[in-house]
């Protein structure tokens, strides 16, 4: 099929070359979303045929296959009304997705992310583009956490400008200015509007509207007023705004208060570099406790999918209390028991096949752990753990890993073995196929 994409603005008179005047003009078959019908129906030769672009977008494919008018002149152009530049998280995208084979020209518009720009007078070539329409938060998730200066969002009816400030405050990511533009391109009803993020938290915007978020640093004065909210007051507040290289373990929200229930930040740091995690996609952090592994690996790999379990329900306040404590969102808790719990799925694929898994607690129950943890496991995933030499300690989990390696047919490397301060050593473990 040949395809001939336009891209539009919200502007009721749109403007158009000629070029593309004569397209429509000779055009018999056009398609686009209601609100583009509007918009260039006065423009559409008589009986020409239109075919509304909704979901199930499948069904929108069907119709165009079958198209009476399409099929009885062969090579005839379908021609698609899309909003700015069709290539630009477009529909020309979804049809080279749907039709590799498609014949596409493609006649573009600013996009609405150029549009509010050019509104505010600021330069766009060092702004990150992070789309949530019709997709969950992780690429925005990451795009805070690599502390992006300028990030331009593609908002929709649940991804609101309202919704992305009050994510961004309760992670602490609170120093970002916020510029709205609403119906860009229509003069009757354009609007553009810059807010903090606490006034955006309580605003409503009308659709379709856009977001550009600029991190203007300013420095801590007098008056204190860029504190990251919810900190205690012992911790280093001006610290805790950069990306760090190993959390101090006091700096964590602990289970009821016991130093000794968290993973240490040598070892911790250790576990991540076994995990090898710069090349993974999902990790699962299996009995999570406060989550240091989790949140640690979280604001170091930030491309990570990242599937918390732990079967103690008092945790689930800890881990998202450090979360919020070092802004790390977008881990993905899960509380109760590991080997009765459903395997996790994700938004955007539908499934959520692990490739680095940390058993960070398996409360006598390794082997069944890591026999739930191979039916999903990815061919090239590993699994590592970390063992205590204790001399009170009844179960040898060290023991344990070994039994349940050799049952399991699994392949382990060489242990790495730490002792730090007058703490009992510790063994690094990993296993894989």
């Amino acid at each position: 099929m040949k395809f001939v994409v336009i891209g539009i603005t919200d502007n009721p008179q749109p403007w158009f070359p000629p070029e593309v005047l004569e397209i429509i003009k000779q055009g018999r078959v056009f398609s686009g979303g209601k609100r583009h019908h509007e918009i260039v129906a006065p423009l559409l030769p008589a009986n020409a045929e239109w075919i509304d672009i909704t979901v199930p977008l499948d069904a929108v494919f069907e119709r165009y296959a079958h198209s009476p008018l399409l099929l009885e002149r062969s090579g005839e152009a379908l021609i698609v009304f899309a909003s700015g530049d069709p290539l630009f998280f477009g529909f020309a995208n979804t049809i080279r997705r749907k039709m590799p084979e498609a014949d596409i020209v493609v006649y573009p518009s600013f996009n609405s992310l150029q549009m509010l720009a050019h509104r505010l007078v600021m330069p766009y070539h060092d702004m990150r583009i992070v789309s949530l329409t019709g997709r969950p938060w992780p690429e925005f998730d990451k795009a805070l956490i690599e502390r992006s200066e300028k990030i331009g969002v593609l908002t929709d009816r649940e991804h609101t400008p309202a919704a992305i400030a009050q994510r961004m405050l309760e992670y602490g990511y609170n120093n970002y200015t916020m510029y709205v533009g609403e119906h860009l391109g229509n003069p009757n009803k354009e609007k553009v509007t810059t807010l903090s993020l606490e006034e955006a938290a309580k605003a409503e915007f009308s659709m379709p509207n856009c977001v550009i978020l600029s991190n203007e640093e300013r420095s801590v004065g007098e008056a204190g007023q860029e504190e990251t909210p919810k900190l205690p007051d012992s911790l280093d507040k001006n610290k805790l705004r950069k990306r760090t290289f190993g959390i101090p373990d006091a700096s964590f929200a602990l289970l009821d208060g016991r130093e000794k229930m968290i993973t240490k930040m040598p070892i911790r740091l250790l576990t991540l570099q076994a995990l090898d995690l710069p090349s993974r996609h999902v990790l699962w952090d299996i009995g999570f406790c406060t989550g240091s592994v989790s949140i640690e690996a979280r604001l170091l790999f930030p491309h990570l999918h990242i599937e918390a379990f732990e079967i103690r329900p008092e945790c689930e306040a800890i881990i998202h209390e450090n979360a919020r404590r070092f802004r790390a969102p977008g881990i993905n808790v899960h509380i109760g028991d590991f080997l009765s719990a459903p395997i996790p799925h994700r938004e955007e694929s539908g499934e959520c096949l692990p490739d680095a898994v940390f058993i960070g607690g398996h409360g006598g129950h390794l082997k069944e752990i890591m026999e739930k943890v191979l039916t999903v496991l990815a061919p090239d995933g590993i699994i590592v753990m970390n063992s205590v030499k204790a001399p009170l300690v009844k179960t040898d989990s060290h023991q344990l890993w070994d039994e349940a390696c050799r049952e399991l047919g699994l392949t382990q490397e060489r242990p790495m073995r730490i002792v730090i301060d007058e703490h009992h050593p510790i063994e690094i473990l990993k296993c894989k196929r």
